[in-house]
C-alpha cells in the first residue's frame, strides 16, 4: 500500500509540475481568450452573411412521358435505357448550363456599395443603371473596374482606380471603361439622395463566374432510390440565389425539350425523303395501270381460278410486308455505312427487330449528350472518349443487326418471290391481259402501302413532339431554407476564437519550456542535482532594493538567506568530527554574473546576525567584486591594516610573506553588524600560480581557529582553475546558480568533480528566482515584503 501511495503522490507531483506554468500565467489564458472572441465578434459583424437557398425536383422516367422515338415503337428500332440520377446531376450542374444563366441574368456584371469597413452588392433596383456599348463578346470575356460617386442628380464622379482621381461626368454620357464605352444612367426617380455615396462596378468573364457558381452548388439525391434531387446555393443575395436556382431547373427542363425536337426533327426529315421517294414511285405504277387499261380497252378481269388466286394473294401479302422490311432496313443500314460522325439516327422506322429499336435509341441519346458537353468541353475529354467508344460500339453492333435482317429479308423475298413464279406460271395460262393488269395492281398496291404508311408515322411523330414534357417536375421552387445566414456561424467561431485564444498561450508556454534549458528555481535543480542538496533560494532583487541585509530585516532576500544559515549550520554540525571546526565554507559559481559575490557577502552578514565572528575572503583575485558591497556608505571601517598601508589584500599577502593574515583583516561595520573582510588586492598577472604557492593554506590555517564562520568568495569554476587549486581547503563548497541563466547542462562539470572527489561538501544554492517560483514550484512562498502590483500588470 505504501509503494502504491508513494507512485500515486509521484503523479500528482508530476501533474503539478506539468501543469505549474500554465496555472502561474492563467491571466495571460484569460486575455488571450478575451481578445479571441472579440476578434471573433468582429468578424460575425462585419463579416458578409451567406443564406442557403434550396429547391426540389424529380426527375421524371422517359416512359412516363411520350417521347418522339415512340412513333416507330411498333417497328422496335430504338430501345430504352434513361439517363441515370447522375447523369441528370451532371447536367443540371454542367459548365455550359451555368454561362447561360450568368449570362441570362448578368451575373457577370456588379454594383457594389463601398463602405467603411463593409461593403454590399447590389442585386436589385441599383440607384444607376451601366449600359455598356461594347459587343457582348468583348464583355463576356472581360475582367474590369471602375469607381462612381454620385455628386448630383444629373453629374457623377468618375475613376478608373479606387483611389485614383474622379473626373466629373453627366449622367447619359459616355464613359470610356476598360471594356469600352459605358453609358452611366439614374435608376431611381431622387438620385441626388445617394449624393456622396461611392460604388464599384466590376465586371468579369462569363466563364469565371460560371465557374465560381459551379462550385458554390450543392446537388444531391434525397435517398439511393430516389429520383428526387435536392439543389443548395449559399449566396449573401437571397433573391439572387433564388433567380439562380429557378433558372438552373428552367434551363435544364428546356435543354431536355431542345432535345427531343431535335431527334423528331431528324425522323421527320428521314420520313419526308422516304415518302417523296415513293411518291414518285407510286405515280409511276398509277401512270402504268391507267395506260395499260386504256390501251387494251380493259374496265374488269374476272379471275380464272379461285384457288389460284386465293393462294397468290397470300403469297403477295408476305412478299409485300418482307419487301417494306427490306427497303427499310437498306435504307437504315445505308444511313448508318454513309455517316462520317455521330449525329442522330431516324428512329423506331418500322423494323420488326426489336435490338435494332433498342440500340438505335441508346445510340441517339449518348449523341445528344456528347453534343451538349462538347459545347463546354473538347474531344480529348475523357468523358467524351467514352462516349465515342460507347458510340462506335453500338455503330457496329447497328451495322452488323442491320446486315443479318437484310440477309434474312432477301432471302424470305427470294423465297416469296420462287413461289409467287411458281404461282404465276399456273396464272400465265390465263389470258395475257389479265396477266399484265394483274403485275400493275401488285405493283401499285405495294407502293401505296409503303406511302400510306410513313404518311400515318409522320403525324405520329409530330403528335408526339407537340405532346413533348420536360424531364423534371418542380416539387418547390427555389426558397430560403432558413431565415438565418448559415454563415458567419457565431456560435462555432466564437467557440473556435475561444479554442485558439486557450491554445495560443499554451502553445507559447509549452515551447518555451520545450526549449529552456536553464535552471528556473530549487525544484528544477534537485530534478538534476540528485542526493547532492539544494540549500536554498535567493529571489531577484531590483536595484532599489539594499544589496547587503539588515539586521531583523524580513525581506523575502533575508528570510531566504536564514533558510540557508539554517540548512548549511545542519549540514557543518552533521558533518563536524571531534576537534575539528569545519566551518571553511567557499562560494563558487559556473560564472561571472551568477551572483556568488552577493551570496558570499550576504551569507557573511547573516551569520553575523547571531552574533558570530565571521570572515569574508575574497578569493575571486581575477575579477575582485567584494569592495562594491563593503565600501562607501554601506559600511564603517573599524580599523585599519597594519603597517599603515591602504590596498592590501589577499594578493599582497600571496605574493609578500612578510605580510601576516591580521595585516590584511578589515573590520566592517555595515548595518550594525561586525564583520571582518580581506578583499582581493590587486589584479596580479599569474593568479594562478599565487593560489599554488602554498600561502592560501596558511592563512587558513592561520585563521581557521579565531572565526565562527569563514566565508570564501572564489572564482567562477567554470572559467578558471582557481577554485579547484585551493578546494582541499574548504569544508563547505556552495555552488550558485542564477535562474533563467545557468544552462542544466554546464552543471555536468561540478557534478562529475564532485563525483571523482575533487569538490567535497557539494552543495547547490538557486539566485534571482522570479517571486512566483519561490519555495517549491511557486506553491510556498514566503510571504515577506511583498509589494502589490497595478491591477494592468501581470
Amino acid at each position: 500500500m505504501k509503494t502504491d501511495t508513494s507512485k500515486m503522490s509521484d503523479k500528482s507531483m508530476d501533474l503539478g509540475e506539468m501543469l505549474k506554468p500554465y496555472l502561474r500565467n492563467w491571466k495571460w489564458f484569460l486575455l488571450s481568450i478575451i481578445i479571441a472572441v472579440v476578434l471573433g465578434i468582429f468578424n460575425i459583424r462585419y463579416a458578409v452573411p451567406q443564406y442557403e437557398i434550396q429547391t426540389k425536383i424529380q426527375i421524371l422516367d422517359d416512359q412516363s412521358s411520350g417521347s418522339e422515338l415512340d412513333v416507330f415503337r411498333d417497328l422496335d428500332v430504338f430501345g430504352g435505357g434513361g439517363n441515370k440520377i447522375e447523369d441528370e446531376i451532371e447536367l443540371l450542374n454542367s459548365r455550359s448550363n451555368l454561362i447561360d444563366i450568368v449570362k441570362q441574368l448578368g451575373l457577370n456584371k456588379k454594383i457594389i456599395a463601398l463602405g467603411q469597413i463593409k461593403s454590399s452588392e447590389l442585386y436589385n433596383n441599383p440607384p444607376f443603371n451601366v449600359n455598356f456599348i461594347a459587343e457582348d463578346s468583348i464583355i463576356h470575356n472581360s475582367k474590369s473596374e471602375f469607381f462612381i460617386t454620385i455628386s448630383s442628380e444629373t453629374t457623377f464622379q468618375f475613376s478608373n482606380e479606387e483611389d485614383g482621381p474622379m473626373e466629373p461626368i453627366s449622367f447619359g454620357k459616355p464613359v470610356t471603361t476598360g471594356v469600352g464605352d459605358v453609358i452611366i444612367t439614374p435608376n431611381i426617380p431622387n438620385i441626388g439622395a445617394y449624393n456622396g455615396r461611392k460604388y464599384q462596378v466590376a465586371v468579369s468573364p462569363l466563364a469565371a463566374v460560371a465557374e465560381v457558381y459551379q462550385r458554390k452548388i450543392d446537388i444531391s439525391v434525397i435517398g439511393e432510390m430516389s429520383n428526387i434531387i435536392s439543389i443548395t446555393l449559399n449566396d449573401p443575395i437571397i433573391e439572387r440565389g433564388k433567380d439562380i436556382l429557378n433558372a438552373l431547373v428552367a434551363n435544364y427542363n428546356q435543354n431536355a425539350v431542345n432535345d427531343k425536337k431535335a431527334i423528331a426533327d431528324r425522323t421527320s426529315n428521314f420520313i419526308n425523303d422516304r415518302i417523296a421517294d415513293i411518291y414518285g414511285d407510286l405515280s409511276t405504277v398509277d401512270q402504268s395501270a391507267e395506260d395499260f387499261k386504256s390501251g387494251k380497252g380493259i374496265a374488269d378481269i374476272a379471275t380464272q381460278t379461285n384457288v389460284n388466286l386465293n393462294i397468290g394473294a397470300a403469297n403477295q401479302q408476305e412478299l409485300q410486308n418482307a419487301s417494306v422490311q427490306l427497303d427499310i432496313a437498306s435504307s437504315m443500314k445505308d444511313i448508318i455505312d454513309s455517316q462520317d460522325g455521330y449525329e442522330l439516327l431516324p428512329s423506331n422506322i418500322g423494323l420488326a427487330d426489336a435490338s435494332i429499336a433498342s440500340t438505335t435509341a441508346r445510340y441517339n441519346e449518348l449523341a445528344l449528350e456528347r453534343k451538349r458537353l462538347l459545347e463546354s468541353s473538347n474531344e480529348k475529354n475523357p468523358i467524351i472518349v467514352n462516349l465515342d467508344q460507347q458510340l462506335e460500339g453500338l455503330k457496329r453492333s447497328m451495322q452488323s443487326s442491320l446486315g443479318s435482317v437484310t440477309n434474312n429479308l432477301g432471302m424470305q423475298v427470294n423465297s416469296l418471290s420462287s413461289q409467287l413464279s411458281k404461282i404465276n406460271s399456273r396464272i400465265y395460262s390465263t389470258p395475257k391481259n389479265e396477266r399484265a393488269l394483274r403485275d400493275i395492281t401488285r405493283q401499285q398496291q405495294t407502293t401505296e402501302q409503303l406511302y400510306l404508311y410513313l404518311l400515318q408515322k409522320r403525324e405520329e411523330s409530330q403528335i408526339t413532339f407537340a405532346s413533348a414534357s420536360p424531364k423534371s417536375k418542380i416539387i418547390d421552387n427555389a426558397y430560403l431554407s432558413s431565415q438565418f445566414p448559415v454563415s458567419p456561424k457565431k456560435p462555432l467561431i466564437l467557440l473556435a476564437a475561444m479554442i485558439f485564444g486557450f491554445v495560443l498561450p499554451f502553445s507559447v508556454i509549452y515551447v518555451k519550456d520545450l526549449m529552456d534549458n536553464k535552471v528556473e528555481n530549487k525544484v528544477s535543480l534537485e530534478k538534476l542535482t540528485g542526493d547532492i542538496p539544494v540549500l536554498a533560494e535567493l529571489p531577484k532583487i531590483s536595484k532599489k532594493e539594499n544589496t547587503l541585509v539588515q539586521l531583523g530585516e524580513r525581506t523575502v532576500l533575508a528570510e531566504s538567506l536564514r533558510i540557508l544559515r539554517t540548512n548549511l549550520d545542519y549540514i557543518i554540525k552533521s558533518k563536524k568530527k571531534p576537534g575539528v571546526r569545519g566551518n571553511i565554507i567557499y562560494v563558487t559559481s559556473s560564472a561571472s554574473g551568477e551572483g556568488k559575490t552577493l551570496l558570499a557577502s550576504n551569507l557573511a552578514m547573516i551569520f553575523a546576525n547571531t552574533n558570530k565572528k565571521v570572515l569574508l575572503i575574497g578569493a575571486d583575485i581575477r575579477n575582485p567584486k567584494i569592495y562594491q558591497f563593503y565600501s562607501g556608505k554601506n559600511v564603517d571601517k573599524l580599523g585599519k591594516p597594519a603597517r599603515n598601508k591602504e590596498n592590501i589584500g589577499l594578493t599582497e599577502f600571496l605574493v609578500d610573506t612578510t605580510i601576516g593574515g591580521k595585516d590584511i583583516i578589515s573590520s566592517m561595520l555595515a548595518h550594525e553588524q561586525t564583520v571582518d573582510v580581506i578583499y582581493s588586492g590587486k589584479i596580479p598577472p599569474n593568479p594562478a600560480e599565487l593560489l599554488m604557492n602554498g600561502r592560501m593554506k596558511e592563512l587558513l590555517d592561520e585563521v581557521v581557529d579565531q572565526y565562527d564562520y569563514i566565508v570564501v568568495d572564489t572564482a567562477p569554476l567554470l572559467v578558471v582553475t582557481d577554485t579547484l587549486l585551493i578546494s582541499e581547503y574548504a569544508d563547505q563548497i556552495l555552488y550558485v546558480t542564477r535562474a533563467g541563466m545557468t544552462e542544466l547542462k554546464v552543471l555536468d562539470y561540478p557534478l562529475k568533480l564532485h563525483a571523482e572527489g575533487k569538490l567535497k561538501g557539494l552543495a547547490f544554492v538557486v539566485n534571482g528566482v522570479q517571486d512566483s517560483n519561490l519555495g517549491y514550484g511557486g506553491k510556498y512562498g514566503y510571504g515577506y515584503g511583498k509589494t502589490t502590483k497595478k491591477w494592468w500588470k501581470f
